[in-house]
């Protein structure tokens, strides 16, 4: 149990998660280890062990694994932990889930954004056309249950004590190539500017005329560092996503997202470019 933190019951019956964590206590508790003990020789800490516990994060394999090995329990958790990754939550896709859950306990979260607006900054408008234009067929049912889920998780920036440190990296092309009208692409410019306005928000815009290539030209990216586990980058394309937690190549994929800062412009300026694109919106202009 962490040292003063008051126990609480588990109701296993709530969700997988909750099942899977109640049996990890059990199985804690009855080898008479402490959250410490058991993570001691892994590369995670006891907060992220009791969350797991709780039912609030899921189990990576490599940490299962190493569970299984102290608690001796056959590959039980390794097993059972893909269990727990597919019990999804609705409004997302199977490959996100792993990103959804590591975004509400990163401390740092960086995003490279050359096509869309990143979902943590999409109105409900904007939000749907994206949907709508990826899913053309499905029902407008499911779409609105994507978009619910989608503005849902911008529930990350209400609390400022809580709230994880956010850079992102806007192509310019997005504030000058709208994809709604105007009044509602003022709208999610307003949504950005807004939120830049907090603190631990900071967006930078990467200018058409950077004068020559720059290191994430092949894609999107987002990274996501934690106080009590490895880091991770989240990659996507169109209808997958893929999540990287190989150390070698997250470092790569790090060297790359600091140059493509460098090359960005200031946030100040960044902040009063979209601010100018909001304003042009509402007066019914575009640049180009």
């Amino acid at each position: 149990m962490v040292v003063g933190m008051p126990r609480k019951d588990i109701d296993g019956s709530e969700s997988v998660p909750g099942f899977y964590g109640k049996e990890l206590r059990w199985k804690r508790e009855q080898a008479g280890l402490t959250l410490q003990q058991l993570a001691e020789g892994s590369f995670y800490g006891l907060s992220h062990l009791s969350e797991i516990e709780r039912g609030q994060r899921r189990m990576p394999r490599e940490l299962a694994e190493h569970v299984d090995q102290v608690l001796s329990t056959d590959g039980f958790f390794a097993r059972r932990c893909e269990d727990v990754r597919n019990a999804r939550r609705k409004g997302h896709a199977k490959y996100f889930e792993r990103v959804l859950e590591a975004e509400r306990h990163a401390d740092v979260i960086e995003e490279w954004c050359p096509t869309v607006f990143p979902g943590l900054l999409q109105t409900g408008a904007y939000a749907r056309a994206v949907v709508r234009a990826t899913h053309p067929l499905e029902s407008a049912e499911t779409t609105e249950g994507k978009v619910e889920a989608r503005l849902a998780r911008a529930c990350l920036f209400d609390d400022n004590q809580a709230t994880p440190e956010y850079w992102v990296v806007l192509d310019e092309s997005l504030i000058r190539r709208p994809i709604l009208p105007p009044a509602e692409m003022a709208e999610q410019l307003e949504r950005v500017v807004e939120l830049a306005r907090r603190p631990r928000i900071t967006p930078q815009v990467l200018p058409w005329n950077t004068g020559g290539p720059h290191p994430f030209m092949l894609g999107a990216a987002k990274l996501m560092a934690f106080p009590d586990a490895p880091p991770l980058v989240y990659t996507e394309s169109l209808h997958t996503g893929d999540t990287i937690d190989e150390p070698a190549l997250v470092k790569e994929y790090r060297k790359s997202y600091d140059r493509l800062r460098a090359a960005a412009l200031p946030p100040e300026a960044s902040l009063a470019m979209i601010e100018e694109a909001a304003e042009d919106c509402r007066n019914g202009k575009q640049r180009h």
